[in-house]
């Protein structure tokens, strides 16, 4: 699975992911997030690397969020742990909250890994604050 923990950016999906958007072009960035949650929303049996970089993109949402949890990873994009932020559409939320669905879902590739790896609820637990702030 590449992962060496239940962050966002834990993974080695989640840390690819990050450094595209590092070298994108600001004006890229919400193209590249969009991507991301689409391809786990409307996935109909998700991958772990899309349930990862979708994870990583939700929590990217989540942080832009009024009260939402910041980015601090050292795998996380530089620009949102240095303080920058990026500019995303409002539907951009619902498209997290339904890509977090898909990647919580029975057909998700990441919840068989971690229920295989005996971790399953550490795992939905850390995705917790991304979740509570798309609610809002």
């Amino acid at each position: 699975m590449g992962a060496w923990g239940t962050g966002a950016f834990d993974n080695d999906d989640a840390a690819d992911f990050a450094g595209d958007l590092n070298d994108a072009a600001p004006a890229d960035r919400p193209d590249l997030i969009r991507e991301a949650l689409e391809a786990a929303a409307d996935a109909d049996d998700i991958e772990i690397t899309e349930a990862n970089s979708a994870i990583a993109a939700a929590a990217i949402v989540a942080s832009q969020q009024p009260g939402g949890p910041e980015v601090d990873s050292a795998y996380g994009p530089d620009f949102l742990i240095d303080g920058g932020t990026v500019d995303l559409p409002d539907d951009f939320v619902e498209l997290a909250v339904r890509a977090i669905g898909r990647v919580l879902s029975d057909e998700s590739e990441w919840r068989e890994l971690w229920d295989e790896a005996e971790s399953l609820e550490e795992a939905i637990a850390a995705l917790e604050p991304i979740r509570a702030a798309l609610n809002r």
